[in-house]
């Protein structure tokens, strides 16, 4: 007789929340270009380390005012060149006509690029307002519309399961997403968050509003937890009181700082995935151990042959 086993809600707080995961998820990782050798040889060692979880794909990020455009191109065709990852791109409207993005674009095509991240763009200096290029793309939208017509790129748009800091309402963040999903975005990757239900609240609402495309939670494991104030403060993303204390009192442990941030973070992942998540998109900021081991804890486990 075949026993009926309990749905995946229930078996993740009926008994030890990681035995014997399946490992049956894609992940993804995101990148920032170096400034300095030491901060290069953080990012490969990163990439080296990470590279064997096979991820669907890795993002190089587009620093505010296009300030990092040069190296991340560089990193990204070092990508293509010497490893097996799939890398994606980062493209923003900011301070660029829509010449130069074209002339970006076709560069990362010409260089086997097939993915774009494609992004408003945060303004080139910090406290301003968004303002267009008078000769340039005006929004995420029309620029994920001029990028598909000039080449048929993959094209990851971002989400915002909490209100951004300019939208007027989560309507308008729905609407703007769907603006960008129809103008021929792949798929949507999220700001990050600290709440599995925030999360779902905003899947629940993306399927109201006629959103079918899928959505990828990014996941933002705490390893400084002042420089993630910093990123919450910017993007109106949540920051719950309960982690600001778990933190407390760890500024000269680090190796203790590191076990809360993996746990923590591994154990909303486990809520995403008790919840049907089966994608999940780690800002690693060029550090592999935690993203390294929720995706273990997920399950996962590491190939001699790199990425598929």
């Amino acid at each position: 007789m075949t026993v009926a086993q309990p749905p995946e809600s229930k078996r993740a707080y009926a008994g030890p929340m990681f035995a014997d995961l399946a490992g049956d998820i894609d992940v993804s990782f995101e990148f920032f270009p170096p400034r300095t050798d030491k901060m290069e040889e953080s990012l490969w060692k990163a990439v080296t380390t990470l590279e064997p979880m096979r991820p669907k794909f890795v993002s190089v990020t587009y620093g505010a005012g296009g300030s990092t455009r040069d190296r991340t191109h560089a990193t990204v065709a070092r990508l293509v060149k010497e490893t097996s990852l799939t890398p994606a791109a980062h493209l923003t409207c900011v301070d660029a006509s829509r010449g130069e993005i074209d002339e970006i674009a076709d560069a990362y095509w010409e260089a086997g690029v097939r993915h774009i991240v494609a992004l408003r763009g945060d303004p080139p200096r910090e406290g301003e307002a968004f303002r267009a290029h008078p000769e340039g793309y005006d929004c995420a939208a029309s620029l994920v519309e001029g990028l598909k017509k000039r080449h048929d790129f993959e094209i990851s748009v971002a989400a915002y399961p909490e209100q951004h800091p300019e939208s007027g309402s989560l309507q308008s963040d729905l609407d703007n997403l769907k603006r960008k999903l129809d103008a021929g975005g792949t798929r949507a990757i999220s700001q990050f968050f600290f709440s599995a239900d925030a999360f779902f609240r905003f899947r629940d609402a993306a399927a109201a509003a006629g959103i079918d495309a899928p959505l990828v939670p990014g996941i933002l494991p705490v390893s400084n937890f002042a420089q993630t104030r910093k990123f919450a403060d910017a993007n109106g993303t949540d920051l719950p009181g309960w982690l600001e204390r778990l933190f407390e009192g760890l500024e000269d442990h680090p190796d203790a700082r590191k076990l809360v941030a993996a746990t923590v973070a591994a154990e909303m992942c486990r809520r995403l995935y008790a919840g049907g998540i089966r994608h999940f998109h780690f800002y690693t900021l060029n550090r592999a151990e935690l993203s390294y081991a929720i995706c273990h804890m997920l399950g996962m486990r590491p190939s001699a042959g790199g990425a598929s």
